[in-house]
C-alpha cells in the first residue's frame, strides 16, 4: 500500500534571543533560525549561516554502524538533524571552530583506539562532558577562586561588582537548548582554565583548543556554575536571597576522614 506523507514536525520552541547568554550566537543564529522555521533544513541554513571548517549535512548521511565523531573526523561533515539540539551544535561549530575540531580530533582517537564500547571510559566522557555542558569564563582572579571554592555569596555577592569585568560564553550546546526554557538548576561546567581580560572570541577558541589534551580531560577539570546566578543573566537574581537555595547553590564537598572507630 502507499503510504502517506511524513507525519509533521513537531514545532519548534520560540528562542529569545534577547537572552545574554546568546549574544555570542545572535548574528549568525537568528537569520539560520528563521530559514529553518520557513521550512530550510537545519544543515543547509548553518552552511548559509557562516564559515566554518566543517560543512553540516542531513543525519542520514552518516552510514550504520559508524561512529558520529568518526564520521566528522573522516569527512569534515557534520550529520545534523531538524531539531534545535543539532542547530545549536552548528552554531558552536561556526562560533568556536578550534576548540569543536579539536574535540572531534580527540573523540575519533579514542574511538580509534578503543573501540565503539558502550563503556566510553574516562575521556571519552570528559570530552562528551565538555562538548554538551562546558562553559568559558574570562574573569578576574578573585571570581576564579570563588568559583572553585564554590563561595557562593563572596561570587556572586561579595563580588558581584567584579562580574563588570567578567565574560561568560557558553559552549555546550546541550547547555544552550536547555537554556531556551531557563530554570533556576541549569548548570555549566566552566573549564577550569583561568583567564582574565584581553582575551577576544578567537583568541579564547584558540586558546581553549590548545590546552586540551586527553590526559587533562580524564581529569574531569570542571567547575560548576548554575548559570542563572550570573548578575545581570535573570532579573531574580538580583535579590540576594536567590542564592540562599542548598539545592542549586551546593556547598562545595569537603573530604571525610576516617577513622578506626567509623562503621564499614
Amino acid at each position: 500500500m502507499p503510504q502517506g506523507p511524513p507525519p509533521p514536525l513537531p514545532p519548534w520552541p520560540s528562542v529569545d534571543w534577547s537572552r545574554p547568554w546568546l549574544a555570542p550566537f545572535r548574528t549568525l543564529g537568528e537569520p539560520a533560525l528563521a530559514r529553518v522555521l520557513q521550512g530550510q533544513p537545519v544543515a543547509d541554513a548553518l552552511n548559509a549561516a557562516g564559515d566554518a571548517p566543517v560543512r553540516f549535512v542531513p543525519q542520514h548521511a552518516l552510514p550504520p554502524r559508524l561512529a558520529y565523531e568518526s564520521f566528522i573526523f573522516a569527512t569534515g561533515t557534520v550529520p545534523s538533524r531538524d531539531n534545535l539540539h543539532d542547530f545549536f551544535n552548528g552554531l558552536v561549530w561556526q562560533t568556536c571552530p578550534a576548540t569543536k575540531a579539536r574535540l572531534n580530533q580527540l573523540q575519533a582517537a579514542e574511538i580509534a583506539a578503543q573501540g565503539q564500547s558502550p563503556q566510553r571510559g574516562a575521556v571519552r566522557d570528559a570530552l562528551t562532558l565538555f562538548d554538551e555542558n562546558a562553559a568559558f569564563l574570562i574573569a578576574p582572579p578573585a571570581l576564579w577562586q570563588a568559583l572553585a571554592d564554590r563561595a557562593w555569596q563572596r561570587l556572586f555577592v561579595e563580588l558581584r561588582p567584579l562580574w563588570a569585568e567578567a565574560r561568560l560564553l557558553l559552549f555546550g550546546h546541550a547547555l544552550l537548548e536547555k537554556l531556551v526554557t531557563p530554570r533556576k538548576p541549569i548548570t555549566a561546567h566552566v573549564y577550569a582554565v583561568p583567564m582574565s581580560g584581553g582575551v577576544d572570541m578567537r583568541g579564547l577558541d584558540a586558546a581553549i583548543a590548545q590546552s586540551l589534551s586527553a590526559e587533562a580531560l580524564a581529569r574531569k577539570p570542571f567547575f560548576p556554575l548554575p548559570v542563572l546566578g550570573v548578575p545581570g543573566w535573570w532579573l531574580g537574581n538580583e535579590n540576594f536571597s536567590f542564592y540562599d537555595d542548598p539545592l542549586v547553590f551546593r556547598p562545595r564537598r569537603v573530604p571525610t576522614t576516617t577513622t578506626t572507630n567509623d562503621a564499614a
